[in-house]
Order: structure tokens, then C-alpha cells, then sequence
């Protein structure tokens, strides 16, 4: 009897010790599917032929890579959940890059820094098949060749086109894996980067055709709405209050690889806002002129020299109409202006999570927009950033 009950005992033991291991491989599964990305970036930049210090200093006005001397780039930390059917993204950022990224989300604090303005991403997808994929919340723009993270591009200051197109979209999106090779996503979302809530009261329409095979891809993109609302909407109405007509974007992204080691991207974009209403003091009219906005064209060519250099030249010729963009490029009497930007970077990669860029850029305009050494007008800025970016 004893030892049936010493038997007992032990039979026990190995039981429970089986359903704890158990457990705890569940719990291992479980916390497997959570991982921690990010990258961590800083920056020297200097102009050959322009200010560097003081209210006359200057920089392109594109997105990020603009501060003078030694500079800080952001920390991003991602945080992802990928389960068989269900997962989330929470992508934060902190510093200067971080915060121009995410310049539309100071809202929810009523115009002033709050939690939301380190939210770069934060959404929720849903697999609800294997043709269909719904994602709601806030996500990174799907137009463009580039990206905010310096980790996603190969120059590391970016494009007018990428600069002036849409950072973040806040909504619901379904994504429509439709062969192998073609896919189709459709979306509603929040007027362009209104990140946390909507404040204008309108939508907007975002669409994406997908083609992509082992050598490239090529992605033509749109986005249609109302960005600012109507001035009906608008509560208590002042004289010569104006709201902008509807937004429509058109672009295309492609890029393939022409050899083993060179590599061709493309992006090419056209955005237009129609004349929209204005209050003239007795009632809501409809505004004269005609529309305005940007289009531009960039070519990418890459070269890999080894496992650690690659060297590469973005070329670009960005155009704005009807003073659709103002303080961006040397507008004429029109409202008409361009630039050509050639933009020529290295990637050395000195371990496998860290890489250097030294970058060469040279903006010219078709009308006057910086100064010289003597602060004298120049359509011309030339200029040296060396960049170190750590990827984990």
C-alpha cells in the first residue's frame, strides 16, 4: 500500500511537473511572437557655399538631415505583435527627427507637446483570410519611394517629393493579396497626417495597385479628399476666411535590379488642390483660380562595390505651380518655381548593425531662394553631411 502510494505520489509529481512545463512552452510561444526593433541615428552637416551659423544659416527645405554642425537624428523603438491571425505595432520616436515626423499629432494636447507627439505608428491588423488583411490606426504613408526611418533609405537626407507628400495616414485599410505577384489595398482615412483624431470633419480615399516579383516591384498610388473641411463646418465664421478645395496625389514607386549589384528606382508624383470656398462676410463662395500644387520625378541608381560599400545617386527635379507650396523652392510672380537636387551618398558598413553615410548634395533653383558666404541671393546650396546610423 505504501508503495502504491509512493507510486501515487510520483505519477503526480511528473504530471504536474509536465503541465508546468507546458506552460511555460506555451508561455515561451507566446512571448516569442513579441519583438523589439529600432535604430538609433546623429549627424554632422556643413554648406560649402552658405551660412552655417546664425539666423542666415540655411538648409534645404526638405524633411530631416536640416540642422547644423553635429546634430541628433531620433531614437525609434518598435514594439511588434505578430500572432497567426491578430497583431499590433507600436512605433515611437524621440528627437529631432522623431518630432518633424510626427508633426501633426500635438492635437489631443491642445496644440502643445504631449504623449501622442512620440507616436510615429500605432495600429492593429487583422488577417482575415489569406487574400485579406484589415489594419486600422495609424501608419506610415504608402506613397513614395522613402520612409521616415533612416534604416529604410540608402541617402540619408530625403527628397522634396517625400518631404511634401503624406508622413502618416490615421484609419482603416484592407489589403488584397491577389496572386503571387499583384495586390490591391484600399483605405479611408483622416485627412494627411491629422494623426490622432479628426478636426476637419472630412475623409479621405486612399487606393494602391501592387506589382512585385524577385527582381522589383512597382506601386502606383492615390489619395483624394478634403484636407481642411468645409467653412460651413466650421462653427463661428470671419470675414475672408478660406477653406482648400479637395486633394488629389497620384504616384508611382518602382524599383528592380538591373544586375547583381546595381540596382534602379524610380518615383515620380503629381499633387493638386483645387481652389475651395470663401466667406465673405455674408456667405460662403466658391474661390477663383485655379488649382495648385507640386509634381516631380526621382531617379535612384545604386551600386554595391562589396559586402561593406555600396555607393549611390539620387537625382531630382521637384516643381510647384500656382504657389502651391510656399518657402520650399524660389517661386516667380506666378507662384512658379523648380529645383534640381543631386544628392550623391555612400553606405560603409562598419558592423553589421551600424553604418556610415557621407553625403554629397548640391540644390539649385530656377529662381533665387539661398544666400552666399557674403549673403548675397544664390539660386545654388552646397553642401557635406556624414551620418552614423545603428539598426537592432
Amino acid at each position: 500500500m505504501k508503495r502504491f502510494h509512493l507510486l501515487l505520489t510520483l505519477l503526480l509529481l511528473i504530471s504536474s511537473l509536465g503541465f508546468a512545463q507546458e506552460v511555460i512552452i506555451v508561455e515561451e510561444e507566446k512571448a516569442s511572437n513579441l519583438t523589439f526593433s529600432g535604430s538609433v541615428d546623429a549627424y554632422f552637416r556643413t554648406n560649402f557655399n552658405g551660412p552655417n551659423k546664425g539666423d542666415n544659416f540655411q538648409a534645404p527645405e526638405t524633411s530631416f538631415g536640416n540642422l547644423p554642425g553635429f546634430s541628433l537624428g531620433m531614437a525609434n523603438i518598435i514594439a511588434t505583435y505578430q500572432g497567426e491571425k491578430v497583431g499590433a505595432v507600436a512605433d515611437l520616436v524621440f528627437g529631432p527627427r522623431g518630432e518633424d515626423a510626427v508633426f501633426g499629432s500635438p492635437m489631443y494636447a491642445g496644440g502643445m507637446a504631449g504623449s501622442s507627439q512620440i507616436v510615429n505608428q500605432l495600429y492593429i491588423y487583422w488577417n482575415v483570410n489569406d487574400v485579406v488583411t484589415l489594419t486600422m490606426g495609424n501608419f506610415n504613408t504608402f506613397l513614395g519611394y522613402e520612409v521616415i526611418s533612416p534604416t529604410g533609405n540608402f541617402n540619408y537626407s530625403t527628397s522634396y517629393m517625400f518631404s511634401y507628400g503624406p508622413f502618416s495616414h490615421t484609419g482603416l485599410k484592407a489589403d488584397f493579396a491577389l496572386t503571387d505577384k499583384w495586390s490591391l489595398m484600399a483605405a479611408v482615412m483622416n485627412p494627411t497626417d491629422m494623426t490622432e483624431f479628426n478636426l476637419a470633419g472630412t475623409y479621405t480615399l486612399g487606393a494602391q495597385v501592387g506589382y512585385s516579383t524577385d527582381a522589383g516591384s512597382a506601386y502606383l498610388n492615390f489619395v483624394y479628399g478634403d484636407q481642411d473641411g468645409k467653412l460651413e463646418d466650421n462653427g463661428t465664421l470671419i470675414a475672408d476666411q478660406y477653406s482648400n478645395g479637395k486633394t488629389f496625389q497620384v504616384d508611382l514607386t518602382t524599383g528592380f535590379n538591373l544586375t547583381e549589384s546595381l540596382f534602379l528606382g524610380v518615383n515620380t508624383t503629381l499633387n493638386t488642390t483645387s481652389a475651395g470656398e470663401i466667406y465673405t462676410g455674408s456667405d460662403v463662395q466658391d474661390a477663383d483660380g485655379d488649382g495648385a500644387g507640386f509634381y516631380g520625378v526621382a531617379g535612384y541608381l545604386q551600386a554595391t562595390t562589396s559586402e561593406m560599400f555600396s555607393i549611390g545617386l539620387r537625382g531630382e527635379y521637384f516643381s510647384v505651380f500656382n504657389g502651391g507650396l510656399q518657402e520650399v523652392v524660389g517661386l516667380n510672380a506666378a507662384g512658379d518655381g523648380n529645383v534640381f537636387a543631386a544628392t550623391l551618398s555612400g553606405n560603409l558598413r562598419v558592423h553589421k548593425n551600424l553604418t556610415l553615410i557621407p553625403e554629397l548634395r548640391l540644390d539649385t533653383m530656377s529662381e533665387n531662394f539661398f544666400v552666399d558666404n557674403d549673403l548675397n541671393d544664390s539660386k545654388s546650396l552646397s553642401s557635406f553631411m556624414l551620418a552614423a546610423v545603428f539598426a537592432f
